[in-house]
C-alpha cells in the first residue's frame, strides 16, 4: 500500500524550498507540471526529474541529490516542479501515484516551488516523519535532500535487523518459546495506547476550544426574533451558532487525531461569524476574513502579521490578533495557546508532534507546512509556506509572504536556498 505522508498524524514533515524566488513567482500562476507518464519515462533512467522551468539549481546540486538517490538502498525518486504546477497536496499525491503505478514501487518525493510531499510504499508513515525531521536540521537544502536519503537507508538497515530478530524469533516459537508471542502483542499494545493517548491529548485541547466558543456565543446572548435585529446580523450569528453546533458533532465523532480538523474548520468559522456579529452591532465594518491569530486560535481571526522569531530561531512574519502583535512589535511575549506537556505548559506549537493534526486544523498546510512541521519533527520552528493541510490549496511560497525572504530568493548560490530551507529555517535552525 502507498504510504502518503499526512500531516496530522505527525506524517506530514513538509519542507519548504525556493525555487529561483522571483522568477518562480512569476512563473506560479502559468506553470504546468509535466503529464507524469513523462515524468515517469525520466525516472526510468534517472531519480532525479528536475522541470526545465525551476531556475536556479546548480549542477553540482543537482549531482549530489541524484547521486544521494542513487545510492538509497530501495528505489528512491526525487521530482521538481516549479510553483503553481501543481496546486494543491491531494493534487501532488495524485500526480505521485500516476508516476509510481508506471515506475513501481518505491519512495517518491516531489517539490513543488515551497512544497515537500514525501510518499512511500516501502517506508512507513513515522519512518517518513524521522527522515524528514532529520534532514530538517542540516545546514543547508541540498546537504538537506541527501540527508534525506541516507535516513532512508539507515531506517531500511534498522528493518532489516528487526527483521532478522523476528526470524530467530519465529524459530524460537516453532521450538515452542511462545514468550516472543507475548512481546509481539505488548508491543502492539503500547502503540495502540501510545495512538489513544496522542487522540485524547488531541480531543481535550478541541475540546476546550469548543467550550470556549459555546461561551462566547452565549455571552452574546442575541435574540434573534428581535425585529430590530438586521438580516446580516441574524445570519451571521446564526451561522456562528451551527459552527458551534458542527464543532460538538465533530468531536463528538473523532476517533483518530487527523479528524480534528472537522472541529477546528468549524470553530474557524464560528469565531469568524462572531468577529463579524460583533462588528455589525457595533457599527463597525465587518473585517476580513483572515487565518486565527497563530499564537492562540481562541483569539479568532487574526489583524496583522508580525514578525517574530521563536528561540533559537530566525524572525518570521505571523497572523497575530491585534493584541498579541502589539505584545511582540513593543518587546513582549504573546499571549500564546498553553498545553500540558509531561507537567509543563507550553505554547502548543512548541509542545510536539502530538499536537500537529491541532494546528494543520486550523491553519493548513497552505499557512503552516514548514514553519509548525519544523518545530514539531525538528527543534520545533520553520518557515511556512506549500500547499495546504486540511485545505491542500496552495499559498505563495515566496518574499514575504512566509517567515523571511525564502532562502534568498534562489537557490542560493551554491547552498540550495541561500542558507535557509525554506522561509526562515526549518525546526528552529538557519540551512
Amino acid at each position: 500500500m502507498m504510504r502518503r505522508m499526512v500531516i496530522p498524524t505527525l506524517l506530514a514533515a513538509a519542507f519548504t524550498f525556493v525555487f529561483a524566488g522571483a522568477a518562480q513567482a512569476e512563473q506560479a500562476d502559468t506553470a504546468t507540471a509535466p503529464s507524469p507518464s513523462e515524468v515517469a519515462s525520466a525516472l526510468r533512467s534517472d531519480p532525479l526529474f528536475v522541470d526545465p522551468a525551476v531556475e536556479g539549481l546548480s549542477g553540482s546540486q543537482a549531482d549530489a541529490i541524484r547521486s544521494a538517490a542513487q545510492n538509497a538502498g530501495s528505489p528512491l525518486y526525487y521530482v521538481i516542479l516549479p510553483e503553481g504546477s501543481l496546486t494543491t497536496r491531494a493534487e501532488t499525491i495524485t500526480f505521485l501515484d500516476d508516476v509510481r503505478a508506471d515506475v513501481g514501487e518505491g519512495t517518491y518525493a516531489a517539490l513543488v516551488g515551497g512544497s515537500f510531499v514525501p510518499v512511500s510504499d516501502t517506508m512507513s508513515d513515522s519512518q517518513l516523519a524521522d527522515m524528514s525531521a532529520a534532514a530538517g536540521g542540516e545546514a543547508n537544502q541540498t546537504d538537506a535532500l541527501v540527508r534525506f536519503a541516507a535516513e532512508m537507508n539507515e531506517a531500511e538497515e534498522a528493518g532489516a535487523a528487526g527483521g532478522v530478530f523476528g526470524a530467530v524469533l519465529a524459530g524460537i516459537l516453532v521450538l515452542g518459546l511462545v514468550g516472543g508471542g507475548f512481546f509481539v502483542y505488548n508491543s502492539r499494545r503500547k502503540r495502540e495506547r501510545a495512538a489513544a493517548e496522542q487522540l485524547a491529548q488531541v480531543k481535550q485541547i478541541a475540546a476546550e476550544d469548543v467550550t470556549r466558543l459555546g461561551e462566547d456565543i452565549a455571552g452574546l446572548d442575541i435574540n434573534l426574533t428581535d425585529p430590530a435585529l438586521d438580516d446580516a446580523t441574524r445570519d451571521d450569528y446564526t451561522h456562528a451558532m451551527d459552527s458551534y453546533d458542527r464543532s460538538k458533532s465533530a468531536l463528538d465523532s473523532m476517533r483518530q487525531p487527523e479528524d480534528v480538523r472537522n472541529v477546528t474548520n468549524a470553530l474557524e468559522d464560528g469565531r469568524y461569524y462572531m468577529v463579524a456579529t460583533r462588528a455589525r452591532l457595533n457599527g463597525d465594518p465587518v473585517p476580513e476574513r483572515n487565518k486565527p491569530c497563530f499564537f492562540n486560535p481562541q483569539h479568532g481571526p487574526s489583524d496583522r502579521k508580525v514578525m517574530w522569531a521563536p528561540p533559537g530561531g530566525s524572525p518570521r512574519e505571523v497572523p497575530a490578533c491585534a493584541a498579541d502583535a502589539l505584545a511582540v512589535e513593543q518587546g513582549g511575549d504573546p499571549d500564546a495557546r498553553l498545553v500540558e506537556v509531561d507537567g509543563r505548559r507550553v505554547p502548543y506549537y512548541d509542545a510536539g508532534p502530538q499536537y500537529a493534526p491541532y494546528a494543520s486544523g486550523y491553519y493548513g498546510m497552505d499557512m503552516m507546512s514548514g514553519m509548525f512541521m519544523g518545530m514539531m519533527l525538528g527543534s520545533m520552528m520553520g518557515g511556512f509556506g506549500g500547499m495546504g493541510y486540511a485545505d491542500p490549496g496552495a499559498v505563495d511560497a515566496g518574499a514575504g509572504d512566509a517567515g523571511g525572504d525564502m532562502g534568498g530568493g534562489d537557490w542560493g548560490g551554491g547552498d540550495f536556498g541561500g542558507g535557509d530551507f525554506g522561509g526562515g529555517d526549518f525546526g528552529g535552525f538557519d540551512f
